[in-house]
């Protein structure tokens, strides 16, 4: 009962608004029509015991019954309301009417009744129409009937979109969890393997490896903070990209061929952080050799609510890919990061031959 009263404010004022039609306006039909006030008695007395069915069953036996274990309870709860009330409008009907529409009588003390009244019992009807009685319990046993089964299938279908609520924000909680345990994942993985790449570079230019430093700690700062606060804007991820990609650059010898295209001009929507780095990454760790001519190209285009993007990289064996368990961490998180932020909004395909590897990622934010 109390959730009913805390519950939803619409679906109380939507009740209140059926009360004030049903209870307003046949009093408008009364006085147009001058029907008796007994009648409007009877009208309304009707009502109240239907609204006590409909409410009874809707916010107490239902709940705490038909949604029991021991539904018998409930059917015996029902019958028992249905029995105690037909008696009380029975007894209603009995007090109101203690006359029946006739015409003109005189009452035994020789006084006139009053018009449209008689104090005598019904005669049997002739016509052979149903007595008074057995019309009210026909017409008491269809609507109490109706109204248990409307109340309960109204009950019914709210718990089933309380569960259905409530299974979505399970969904979501779970959805959000598993996306923060990834997205934890990355950021290691890539603070771990870029610490690798100014490991080599201080052996070769300590110059620029002090430089690669504080790219990196600019790395780190958009790690930590920017990207925890759900999603960031593309030009975020873009100066991110670039970056990551600059910092790359300093431990690259002239046998590495280049390409690297981002738009200049484009809508900036917002997008969840850390989706494409892991391919760059990747591209960089596997796709770069010292000794051989290697290439990387990385191309980006946008329209209003997509995003296209392409890498593509020369395979080189290298010692690490060799002892290494764990170079397909960061394809493998975003893979599943994809599938949980943009089911059947986007295609991934991932093409992979002896001597290049690629990737074509497609993503509508719409």
């Amino acid at each position: 009962m109390k959730n009913f009263f805390t519950g939803n404010k619409i679906k109380i004022l939507l009740h209140l608004l059926a009360w004030a039609i049903i209870l307003g306006i046949p009093l408008y039909f009364f006085k147009r029509w001058d029907v008796g006030k007994d009648f409007m008695w009877v009208y309304y007395i009707g009502n109240i015991i239907n609204g006590i069915i409909f409410y009874t069953n809707y916010i107490i036996l239902v709940p705490k019954y038909f949604f029991g274990s021991q539904k018998h309870n409930y059917y015996l709860s029902v019958v028992f309301l249905l029995t105690f009330l037909y008696f009380v409008s029975d007894r209603s009907n009995e007090l109101i009417f203690k006359y029946v529409p006739g015409r003109n009588q005189t009452e035994e003390n020789g006084k006139p009744a009053e018009e449209g009244i008689n104090l005598r019992p019904p005669k049997p009807d002739e016509h052979g129409r149903p007595p008074f009685r057995e019309m009210h319990l026909f017409n008491y046993a269809f609507t109490s009937i109706f109204l248990v089964f409307f109340s309960l299938g109204m009950r019914v279908l709210e718990r089933h979109s309380q569960t259905e609520k409530l299974q979505k924000e399970l969904e979501k909680e779970k959805l959000n969890s598993e996306l923060a345990f990834l997205k934890n994942q990355i950021s290691p993985h890539f603070f771990f393997n870029t610490l690798n790449n100014i490991y080599s570079l201080i052996s070769i230019n300590a110059e620029d490896s002090q430089k690669a430093v504080l790219r990196l700690s600019k790395l780190m700062r958009y790690l930590l903070y920017d990207s925890e606060h759900g999603n960031t804007k593309l030009s975020n991820e873009i100066d991110f990209m670039k970056n990551y990609i600059d910092l790359m650059k300093l431990r690259m010898s002239d046998k590495i061929k280049l390409n690297i295209s981002f738009p200049e001009k484009y809508e900036d929507i917002n997008i969840p952080p850390l989706i494409f780095i892991p391919f760059i990454e990747n591209a960089f760790k596997h796709g770069i050799s010292f000794r051989e001519k290697s290439f990387i190209d990385i191309i980006m285009t946008t329209q209003k609510d997509s995003v296209q993007f392409k890498c593509s990289n020369s395979l080189v064996n290298t010692r690490e890919d060799n002892e290494s368990g764990h170079s397909g961490i960061g394809l493998d998180n975003v893979t599943k990061r994809l599938n949980l932020l943009f089911p059947g909004k986007h295609e991934l395909k991932i093409n992979k031959s002896d001597t290049e590897f690629e990737v074509l990622l497609h993503i509508n934010f719409a």
